[in-house]
């Protein structure tokens, strides 16, 4: 499980340059990737985890590093990701940072949407509940909503066995169906 915040940084044109993540993974992948690396309360350093951050941010390419861009409805391309950093916090849970830069800059003007989800659903996001979305520079007027989709009721969860994920088909993104959405619009 992963709890994301996500910073869209503006150029001084005011067009969206760059997304920078900041994913905080669940107590167990913490706790598993960080095992050995230091003795009794001390934390993980950034030095100590960089080269697990260098593999995640290069493995998640083939993902589109569970980023989806629209900017008027259209995908937006993303360049590899820059400024990546692993860190353990004093909660003792593993935070991933990466800018992700837009190979073009992209408008707000006619909204511009963000999703951050694994298509296969085999890790589950979800966006902070305090600081889900910020914006970074944007021009004067920039405002950004959260549209989170309906709970799965009781008949579909039924439907949830491993046969169901088993037999998904590549092109199913059943991830995508469960992720919030943020709507980011500018005058």
């Amino acid at each position: 499980f992963v709890v994301a915040k996500a910073e869209l940084v503006f150029g001084p044109d005011g067009r969206i340059v760059a997304i920078r993540h900041a994913w905080t993974f669940d107590d167990m992948y913490s706790a598993f990737v960080t095992e050995g690396l230091t003795t009794g309360d001390a934390l993980a350093t950034k030095e100590q985890l960089a080269p697990l951050a260098k593999t995640n941010v290069e493995q998640l390419a083939e993902w589109n590093w569970f980023t989806v861009g629209k900017a008027a409805g259209v995908k937006v391309a993303f360049a590899a990701p820059v400024e990546y950093s692993l860190e353990e916090g004093a909660d003792k849970l593993v935070t991933l940072r990466f800018t992700l830069p837009l190979k073009t800059p992209a408008s707000a003007r006619k909204a511009f949407a963000l999703q951050v989800y694994d298509p296969t659903y085999f890790v589950a996001f979800e966006f902070d509940d305090k600081a889900p979305v910020t914006l970074v520079g944007p021009p004067p007027g920039c405002s950004t909503n959260m549209w989170k989709p309906d709970p799965l009721g009781t008949a579909d969860t039924s439907k949830l066995s491993e046969s169901f994920f088993t037999n998904l088909s590549p092109g199913a993104d059943f991830g995508a169906k469960l992720a919030s959405r943020a709507i980011i619009a500018c005058p």
